[in-house]
């Protein structure tokens, strides 16, 4: 049973997670130290616009600050699917995932520093979200919560929790609120979870790929998906008039970022590498995270758009399944919970 104590309580919903601490200073470069004049960001599916944004105000940055024309590329598709596009050859400067263990895999394989939490602020999250409801125009199911997710007139799309990290915090977020209904029996939290797997037509690879299916192919009910991308997603569909549904509970989403070490002292990218990613904590970088419906740790931004969410409770990973490794060993790994309780589609 999730205890008091490993609830969240957001009563203004842009509260920082955790104390945000001194920023780091950013890069300072002479000509002869910028090195290479392109980095490869590899982030998660729906991350796209997001870091559109960002890059179109870090890249006048950079260059005030140095002198230098810098390209910033982009790699978007699952999470776990990069993580592991990353140890297969590809050459990120840095990555912006959304779960830990998939930078953790980075760091024990050497690509990734072994401390990478603490080279960043926050843990190393510059902002977070949580699993929330995507409806059609009036709710025409009455969808409130996860209960309704279950039930067997529903048809819930998400991605596939094997290869989207975006899917894992709704099986997360879904099992935590079995266990505290259930008080604490995993028996039928597992039977709950089982049934939502079963309710899924379709298990798309990544978070983009299932709001596609849901929008745009009009298949399902419900979209479940992180926050960022309901909001995102309502502004982009004006004409669907599709609404954002908070559920009574969800999973911190907290989104860890990293220099893959790797790769920038291959390349010679570690400066700009790293201002890119000290620059998502800054005032401009927390903005536009903000403007695209992240809740970011800056507290005097989180103030300035808290009238733009909703509070929520939410539960912290470590609290309720104790830890990302532990996670990683009893429920994704090889024979793990979730692979006994997948259906396979």
């Amino acid at each position: 049973m999730i205890s008091r104590r490993a609830v969240l309580a957001f009563a203004l919903a842009g509260a920082a997670v955790a104390p945000l601490g001194t920023l780091p200073a950013f890069a300072q470069q002479g000509p002869a130290q910028q090195g290479p004049n392109t980095l490869l960001n590899v982030s998660y599916d729906i991350s796209r616009e997001l870091f559109t944004a960002v890059n179109n105000d870090f890249i006048p940055f950079w260059k005030s600050k140095t002198g230098q024309e810098l390209t910033v590329n982009q790699s978007h598709a699952g999470s776990s699917r990069q993580a592991r596009a990353i140890l297969e050859g590809l050459e990120a400067d840095v990555v912006t995932f959304n779960q830990v263990i998939d930078v953790d895999t980075l760091a024990k394989a050497g690509f990734v520093a072994k401390d990478w939490q603490a080279k960043f602020p926050n843990a190393a999250s510059p902002y977070y979200s949580f699993p929330a409801f995507l409806v059609r125009a009036g709710n025409p199911k009455g969808i409130k919560d996860w209960s309704d997710l279950v039930r067997d007139d529903v048809k819930v799309i998400f991605p596939n929790p094997k290869t989207s990290g975006n899917a894992r915090y709704t099986y997360l977020a879904a099992y935590a609120f079995a266990l505290e209904q259930f008080k604490g029996d995993a028996a039928k939290a597992d039977a709950f979870v089982k049934k939502l797997l079963a309710n899924v037509p379709v298990f798309d690879t990544g978070g983009r790929a299932a709001t596609t299916t849901f929008v745009e192919r009009d298949t399902g009910d419900v979209l479940v998906t992180f926050e960022a991308e309901t909001r995102t997603i309502e502004g982009l569909y004006p004409d669907r008039k599709l609404e954002t549904v908070v559920p009574s509970v969800s999973l911190l989403a907290e989104f860890p970022v990293a220099v893959v070490d790797k790769v920038v002292d291959k390349r010679g990218s570690r400066a700009s590498a790293t201002a890119y990613l000290e620059f998502l904590y800054s005032p401009a970088g927390q903005t536009i995270a903000a403007k695209a419906f992240h809740r970011v740790v800056d507290p005097k931004v989180a103030d300035e758009f808290k009238g733009q969410f909703p509070p929520v409770r939410l539960v912290k990973v470590e609290d309720v399944f104790g830890g990302w490794q532990k996670l990683q060993a009893e429920h994704f790994a090889s024979g793990g919970k979730l692979d006994s309780l997948f259906t396979g589609k």
